[in-house]
């Protein structure tokens, strides 16, 4: 019998792990290749082989998402999987369109053949779009799985952007676990946090692998998704964030609008800043696609350390890189914290950018005066220090999650911007998880902290 031939759209990650679950030890099926979006330098390398299994003994091509149109016209593909996240609906379609065009079917891989299933309770946090606030929500449910005296593994979602083999599983619990890995910034943007708070944090390629090593030292697990893709692992408790700043999206990017229909609990995020007719639209929207999740309103409190020194200061911010660039956000939490701080100027970036960064404002031409912290290698730190030290700024405001300044060259005095979760309703998620943790025979019904 003849393979079915397979090509994977991908951005490492999603992709990585439809491939192990579904295709890895079907012999029916050949994987010919992955293509690769959203993330730089990923295109030109392989799959490896120890990770590909023996079906695979030569690994598998990761080519550049450009390519696939030439593919299909020279390489008879029967089947085209689409596995990655926050792109619009339409967008979606387009690639369907390049694929039915090339004679392939186009398929989109679902919870069902692709999710893992853990021998521990299972609390997943997605959102809607990139850029809601997942991670400080987890963090904040960590907090008080913790305070329930349980032990809490956090799970999140892959960022393999260095030696896949060597990436296989990872386990986080200091940051010199994040020095001895080489993480980039994204990736440390994602697990520093949650180091710091006191979570042991797991990623890597291999979930079923990581799923393993997790479970075996925790009470209930914490999935800390990205973009807004729906979870590798079978949720217990399923909790997706809505943004109340970009009412309509929640319907209009994948896999977010899935992540809406399924989710067990719905958060309009960010509702202490946002209008309360957005938060209104964005729970209405919720109410109407899913009427059983529960709905709920957050906050996303901001903390600038040592706000007394960018007071009346020529300030550039910087702020998360994936929110601002795919996430479409014109700007993020170190803008609206230095506007709080009174500083004097907010400096545009732009005139100081250099080329590489240059290309990045005329990809993203929606940014507001504010820097994205793109650091996926060596070269993109230094050109994200060197925009900065050429600015005319005074202080750095630094929004990114992680320690930019013990990263890269920065010659400027760097000030951080903090943010939390924090319950707008009574009892909100917290009591909802009381309730979860009680119907799991986890905690006493009634018991609270």
């Amino acid at each position: 019998m003849s393979r079915r031939r397979v090509v994977i759209m991908g951005a490492a990650g999603r992709d990585f792990h439809n491939f192990n679950t579904v295709y890895r030890a079907h012999a029916e099926y050949e994987v010919l290749a992955f293509t690769a979006a959203q993330i730089p330098d990923i295109a030109g390398r392989r799959y490896p082989a120890a990770l590909a299994g023996a079906l695979y003994p030569h690994g598998i091509p990761i080519v550049d998402e450009a390519e696939i149109a030439a593919l299909l016209a020279d390489t008879i593909v029967d089947e085209v999987v689409f596995a990655y996240s926050d792109v619009p609906h339409a967008v979606v379609m387009h690639r369907a369109s390049t694929a039915l065009a090339g004679g392939a079917d186009f398929t989109l891989l679902g919870p069902r053949r692709t999710m893992l299933t853990a021998s521990v309770p299972v609390i997943a946090v997605s959102a809607v779009r990139t850029g809601c606030g997942k991670s400080q929500t987890t963090r904040a449910l960590a907090l008080w799985l913790r305070e329930y005296g349980l032990r809490v593994a956090v799970l999140r979602h892959p960022m393999p952007y260095g030696d896949l083999a060597a990436q296989a599983v990872q386990r986080f619990a200091t940051r010199a676990d994040l020095d001895a890995a080489a993480c980039t910034v994204e990736e440390r943007e994602e697990y520093e946090p949650h180091i710091a708070s006191g979570s042991v944090v797991y990623a890597g390629v291999d979930y079923a692998a990581i799923l393993a090593r997790a479970q075996a030292e925790a009470d209930v697990l914490l999935w800390d998704g990205g973009n807004n893709d729906f979870p590798f692992i079978k949720p217990d408790l399923h909790i997706a964030l809505l943004d109340a700043l970009r009412p309509g999206d929640e319907c209009a990017y994948h896999p977010g609008e899935t992540v809406l229909r399924m989710a067990d609990i719905v958060i309009a995020a960010k509702a202490d800043v946002a209008s309360a007719d957005a938060v209104a639209q964005v729970l209405a929207s919720a109410a109407a696609v899913n009427p059983r999740a529960v709905r709920l309103r957050g906050a996303s409190p901001l903390r600038l350390d040592h706000a007394e020194s960018v007071r009346g200061k020529r300030v550039l911010v910087v702020d998360d890189g994936p929110t601002l660039t795919h996430g479409g956000m014109a700007y993020g939490a170190g803008l609206v914290a230095a506007r709080a701080a009174s500083v004097a100027e907010i400096v545009d970036p732009r005139a100081s950018a250099t080329p590489a960064l240059q290309a990045v404002f005329a990809r993203y031409p929606h940014l507001d005066a504010v820097l994205p912290a793109l650091g996926y290698s060596a070269a993109q730190l230094r050109e994200l220090a060197a925009t900065i030290n050429a600015s005319s700024a005074e202080v750095v405001v630094a929004a990114t999650p992680c320690d930019l300044a013990a990263l890269a060259p920065i010659t400027k005095p760097v000030v951080r911007v903090r943010y939390d979760y924090a319950d707008v309703d009574t009892p909100g998620l917290r009591g909802e998880l009381q309730k979860f943790l009680a119907a799991r025979g986890l905690v006493a019904s009634g018991e609270t902290r």
